[in-house]
């Protein structure tokens, strides 16, 4: 759902080097993070670097549009923290950082996140700000994998953000998408289903996106976002 972590990414997709705002462990990787943590950018101030919002269902095709995007543009991509249970799949530190919720909840009271938010209910998910702030105070693309809520919060602080929201070209075809994944049992894929379909309504009521992208097939999907990042690129330059 988001992504937390920070990774300097050439355009020929190699990682050139790695910022590591938290730990798995829960605690500050680096002086570097752990001393910024609340040298804040004053929430209205313009950053020189773009932030890039990729927000979608679950299934819709946007992770796969994130790291073309990488590879296109070269930047940096981000990495939640989150209080969510792994999935055998998942790594700690990659996919997100997995903390508990007393650890979550000292980050809150510390005013680390960029954003947080508890996801229908259930987990905690959060974006470290001061990483993000630093990146983009040196001109870095950072992309944020978020949801609506988050999306809401960012755009809150960082007006400037570049928000875009992916859409699967029906809901039959969604569902299509989330059973071949093949990661949950039936039940949990429904759930999963109704809350997507709750995602993209709130999507489309709020006033949050810059662009709505239907994912029909994902290389005209990732071209179509391409074509919206570059232009954004080229007014900043």
């Amino acid at each position: 759902m988001r992504r937390n972590l920070l990774m300097l990414v050439s355009p020929s997709g190699g990682v050139s080097s790695r910022l590591r705002p938290m730990g798995a462990s829960g605690h500050a990787a680096n002086d570097h993070a752990s001393a910024h943590a609340h040298a804040h950018t004053p929430a209205h101030e313009h950053s020189p670097g773009l932030l890039l919002l990729i927000c979608g269902p679950s299934g819709v095709g946007k992770t796969t549009i994130v790291h073309e995007l990488i590879r296109r543009f070269g930047g940096l991509f981000s990495v939640s923290a989150t209080t969510r249970q792994r999935s055998p799949q998942e790594r700690d530190g990659i996919d997100y950082f997995f903390v508990d919720e007393r650890t979550f909840q000292e980050w809150i009271t510390e005013d680390r996140f960029l954003e947080h938010a508890q996801v229908f209910g259930r987990a905690w998910y959060g974006t470290p700000e001061a990483p993000v702030r630093a990146e983009l105070a040196k001109g870095h693309l950072v992309v944020l994998d978020i949801d609506v809520q988050g999306a809401d919060n960012v755009r809150k602080r960082i007006p400037e953000a570049l928000a875009i929201f992916v859409l699967p070209p029906n809901e039959q075809e969604l569902l299509k998408r989330l059973r071949a994944r093949g990661r949950e049992d039936e039940a949990a894929i429904e759930r999963r289903f109704a809350e997507s379909k709750l995602e993209i309504a709130r999507a489309m009521q709020g006033q949050t996106f810059d662009a709505f992208v239907v994912n029909d097939t994902l290389p005209r999907a990732t071209d179509e976002v391409s074509a919206i990042v570059a232009a954004r690129l080229a007014k900043r330059d």
